[in-house]
């Protein structure tokens, strides 16, 4: 009888977690999946809003298409290589920070709160600062620059330097991020882990690479694959600091999609773009994630 019951009482409370979930169900339905379903049938047309009654099949010719574009190409290699550098940047300097303030003081504490402020301003907002700070002719940066004697520098004008200026902005704000999760990670470690190799002699260069690392790395792998996916789609900053110049020298997937589609008025093109860019960082999640197993799989 007592079994019966707490099989029911089992069924019920399965019953109504599937209830809770339904909301969500249907949000991401209508926000998510619908969206996402009619642009993927629409990748296959040619559609252009301004000249087209109604779309035309065309196939996969849109996906041949962008690979024969040579804009495209360039805000692919561009977005490669802005999210490979930020990103080991913002991981490798977020993790001696974390390290840094791994002891529980006032002073840490203080810190930490400081690192916080490049995190909590909009993406926008931070753009626009520092493309007030970075301009030639008033900006500040340049100002400091000709006080020690040194001459202007055209930070967002100069296609040689402005993807690294870029970078430099998304390190600035999100280090913050990088460094405050690895560090939660680091503080749960035991502290009998670490005064154990420390009382065999380790050095503290072995303490981490031995016990910290190992152990965060799990943590590490997640927030590098979060840091990445999000470089990879940056839109905001890019658009009010250069648009993608000068020239096309930080133009960026996200910008292109934005152009064809919203600018050039190309639904069926930016669908397709956009449609690749998603199946992208979908493949890049789950190498992300099959990486993080394999470590947890050793530590376990």
């Amino acid at each position: 009888m007592l079994i019966s019951r707490t099989i029911a009482q089992d069924r019920t409370d399965i019953l109504y977690s599937w209830l809770f979930l339904v909301p969500v169900f249907v949000i991401l339905l209508v926000a998510a999946f619908i969206p996402l379903g009619y642009g993927f049938v629409l990748s296959f047309f040619k559609y252009k809003l301004n000249l087209q009654p109604r779309p035309i099949f065309i196939g996969l010719q849109n996906y041949i298409g962008m690979f024969q574009d040579e804009l495209f190409l360039q805000a692919l290699r561009n977005n490669v290589f802005f999210a490979v550098l930020s990103v080991s940047i913002q991981v490798v300097v977020g993790i001696i920070i974390a390290m840094m303030l791994s002891d529980d003081n006032k002073l840490s504490r203080l810190l930490i709160t400081v690192l916080l402020i490049p995190m909590i301003i909009a993406p926008v907002a931070s753009g626009t600062l520092w493309r007030m700070m970075l301009d030639r002719t008033y900006g500040i940066i340049n100002y400091l620059l000709n006080i020690v004697g040194l001459p202007d520098v055209s930070w967002l004008g100069d296609y040689r330097i402005a993807i690294y200026t870029i970078i430099f902005v998304d390190c600035w704000q999100f280090v913050p991020f990088v460094a405050i999760l690895v560090l939660s990670s680091i503080k749960a470690i035991p502290k009998s882990f670490l005064d154990a190799a420390r009382v065999d002699g380790a050095s503290s260069w072995n303490v981490f690479r031995m016990v910290v690392f190992p152990i965060t790395a799990p943590v590490i792998i997640i927030v590098a694959m979060i840091r990445f996916i999000d470089a990879f789609k940056i839109f905001d900053t890019i658009f009010v600091m250069t648009q993608g110049g000068p020239g096309n020298a930080t133009e960026m997937l996200p910008t292109y999609i934005y152009r064809q589609g919203i600018k050039f008025l190309r639904v069926g093109y930016s669908s397709a773009a956009a449609i690749l860019f998603i199946l992208s960082m979908s493949l890049i999640a789950m190498g992300f994630i099959r990486l993080r197993t394999r470590q947890l799989k050793r530590l376990g």
